[in-house]
Formats: structure tokens, C-alpha cells, sequence
């Protein structure tokens, strides 16, 4: 037992300093967008803005706010209202009437064959003109200069597909402890030196903020090919790859902000169709992902309080690694460090997330997404 628990906390520390190399190498080819020197007028090429909302009431009026602000001489601001029950749909029509820019299109039915988002955008692609494609959500906030600043690194890089990843707006212990947790988990999990290079397979899509070319999005398929594609977002960037298409992400910081689900509760929901999806609904994949996380995030923890010798020194490494790595994506994040210290609950709560992701779509057959439900054997066939 004593030799099991040697090899298993070694191979747990070899993997902690593993991926702290990748990741410390993989940090410093990652563009800040602040750092790209906005593109001047004749450099611009046109773009359109594109964003589905489905009863986003309450949320779009500030994100409203900062489009109508940015600063870009050929942009074009489609918004799609998606069957919306509340007010948004008047608010769409409102902000239209008084901003030249700006089209709302709605939508009242849902074609059979379509995710509610997918759909959406492939209507708003429809009724778009720019050379560019920027494919956004309704509650974001931009910063006016940023359609400038990707403008000039996309065209100084010679890219066909550029993501940021944003900053969110977070308030509180538990919305910090479990968004500081997906932080690290996304750079843990993907590849985002290969997502920059052309040669490598991996891809990263934000849904926040996701610039192609037109050409690009109309040769992999548009959005017909993501009809019934949960996690559309990383799927398009996949396509992307798969097409031999160069693809770029970035760091956004205060030029890009999204809040996401408000409290414990609503974020625990709110990924309950996003997390089993993630995994391609593959049962034996999502459970090894969770008792994976849980030993490499969990049990070093509790064995270098209770553990022995070898054991506590190969547990302490790898919360050494832990909390340094967890510790520097919350400075990119703008976040105290010191929550680093709540590693192991983001952890506990990470994998609790996806589990009740798997049970509850198991239970229910498939998912509900914005008011449609949507059967397991459906999606699966969907998964790109």
C-alpha cells in the first residue's frame, strides 16, 4: 500500500510541474490585446457584430450600452431576438430605431433540427455584410477600442480565426472560489500554444468574442454545421483547425467583461447542459475526468496535512504547483491571489458540477435550452 501511494502521489506531482511548464511556456506566446496598437481607419476591415438574445432583459441594456460606444468605422451590429417571452425583443427594436448601426432580427419559431443559439446566429450570418465575422453573446460589455486593436493583430499575424478570452465580472466568495477554479481549468485543459499554431490540431472558441473571416466561416459550414451543437463556441474554433485555417486566441482583460450566472446557485444551473456536452456526452469520459480532477486537485491537498514522509513531500509539490499556477491566473484575472487558498473547493464543487451535469441529463433523456428540450440520442448525433 505504501509503494501504491509513492507511485500515485509521484506521478500527481510529475503532472503538476508538467503542466506548470506547459502552461508558464504557453502564457508567454498568448497576445494581450492591449498591448495591439489600435488599427488606423483605412486599416479596418468591415466587420459585423452578431449576438443572439433569448429573455435578456435585464442584462442588455448595459451591454446595449457599449456597443453603441465602440469605436469602428465599417461595423454593423446584428442582434437576433430568439423567441424571447420578456421585453428584449422591445428593447432590441428601441436601441435599432436610434442607432444607425444596429439591426434586430426576430425569430418566432424554432426549425426542427436546431439548437435555439445555433439557429440564431446563422440568421443573424444571413443577414450580415462584413468581410468579417464577430460572434458575441448579449451580455457582454466591450471596451470601444477593442474592434480596433483585433483588427490590427489579425491582419499583422495573417489570421483567419481570433478568440479572446475575457475577463468576468465576479462578486463575492463562492462566485470567485469557483470562477478562479474554471480559470485554471481552461488553461489545464486546453492547449492554448497549439491553438495557436497552425500546425497543431487543438483549438480554443470564446463565446464572448470570436472574430473569423467570412470566407473561412462560409468554407467550414457556417453554423449548419453546429446545428445541434451545445458548446458551439469551441466547435466553430474546431472546425477552424480542421479546416487548415490559421486561429489565434488572446487575452482580453478589462477590454472584454461578461457576468456570468450571478451566485452559487444560478452558476451550478447554468452549466447543467454545457458540462456533459462538453465531454461528447461520453459517460466513461466525463467520469474520468471528474475522478481525475478530484486526485490531482483534492487528495494532494488532504495528504499533506495527513500524510507521511514521501507522500507529504510529493503532495506538498503538487499544491505548491497548484496554488502557484492557481495563484497566477487569478492576476490575470484580477483577482486576489490569496483565493488560490480555495483551490480544493473550487475543485469539490467543479466536479460535483459535472456529475449533476451527467445525472441530470441522463435522468431527464437530453436537455432543456431556451425552452426547448432537446433529446440525448438528438444531440449526440449533433456532436461535431
Amino acid at each position: 500500500m505504501q509503494i501504491f501511494g509513492l507511485v500515485f502521489f509521484s506521478l500527481i506531482a510529475v503532472a503538476w510541474i508538467f503542466q506548470g511548464l506547459r502552461i508558464a511556456h504557453g502564457a508567454t506566446k498568448i497576445p494581450f490585446i492591449k498591448e495591439s496598437t489600435p488599427a488606423e481607419d483605412a486599416a479596418c476591415p468591415s466587420i459585423s457584430l452578431i449576438f443572439a438574445a433569448r429573455d435578456e432583459e435585464e442584462k442588455l441594456p448595459a451591454a446595449l450600452a457599449t456597443l453603441a460606444s465602440i469605436d469602428y468605422p465599417s461595423l454593423e451590429i446584428i442582434a437576433v431576438n430568439d423567441r424571447s417571452q420578456d421585453a428584449t425583443g422591445r428593447i432590441l427594436d428601441e436601441f435599432a430605431a436610434t442607432h444607425s448601426r444596429f439591426r434586430a432580427v426576430h425569430i418566432s419559431e424554432l426549425p426542427d433540427g436546431w439548437l435555439g443559439k445555433p439557429h440564431a446566429l446563422q440568421k443573424a450570418y444571413e443577414a450580415s455584410r462584413g468581410e468579417w465575422l464577430l460572434f458575441t453573446d448579449a451580455d457582454v460589455r466591450f471596451e470601444r477600442s477593442v474592434l480596433r486593436r483585433s483588427a490590427a493583430l489579425v491582419q499583422r499575424s495573417n489570421l483567419d480565426h481570433f478568440t479572446l478570452l475575457s475577463s468576468v465580472e465576479m462578486h463575492g466568495f463562492w462566485e470567485k472560489t469557483l470562477i478562479t477554479f474554471f480559470g485554471l481549468a481552461f488553461f489545464l485543459s486546453n492547449d492554448t500554444l497549439g491553438a495557436n499554431n497552425p500546425k497543431s490540431r487543438s483549438y480554443i472558441g470564446v463565446g464572448a468574442f470570436q472574430m473569423v473571416r467570412r470566407t473561412v466561416y462560409e468554407a467550414i459550414g457556417t453554423h449548419r454545421r453546429l446545428a445541434m451543437e451545445v458548446v458551439d463556441d469551441m466547435k466553430l474554433a474546431k472546425l477552424v483547425k480542421q479546416g487548415g485555417f490559421r486561429s489565434c486566441v488572446g487575452i482580453a482583460q478589462e477590454f472584454i467583461i461578461v457576468r456570468w450566472h450571478a451566485g452559487l446557485r444560478n452558476m451550478i444551473r447554468g452549466v447543467t447542459k454545457n458540462f456533459y456536452a462538453a465531454f461528447g456526452y461520453n459517460f466513461a469520459f466525463a467520469m474520468a475526468a471528474v475522478t481525475g480532477v478530484f486526485a490531482m486537485n483534492v487528495l494532494p491537498f488532504v495528504s499533506v496535512f495527513a500524510g507521511h514522509g514521501w507522500i507529504r513531500i510529493l503532495s506538498g509539490i503538487a499544491v505548491g504547483m497548484a496554488l502557484l499556477l492557481h495563484g497566477g491566473a487569478n492576476r490575470v484575472s484580477r483577482v486576489s491571489p490569496l483565493y488560490a487558498l480555495t483551490h480544493p473547493i473550487g475543485a469539490i464543487l467543479f466536479c460535483y458540477m459535472v456529475a449533476r451535469s451527467v445525472a441530470v441529463t441522463l435522468w431527464q433523456g437530453g436537455v432543456t435550452w431556451r425552452g426547448t428540450f432537446y433529446p440525448l440520442k438528438q444531440l449526440k448525433r449533433g456532436v461535431v
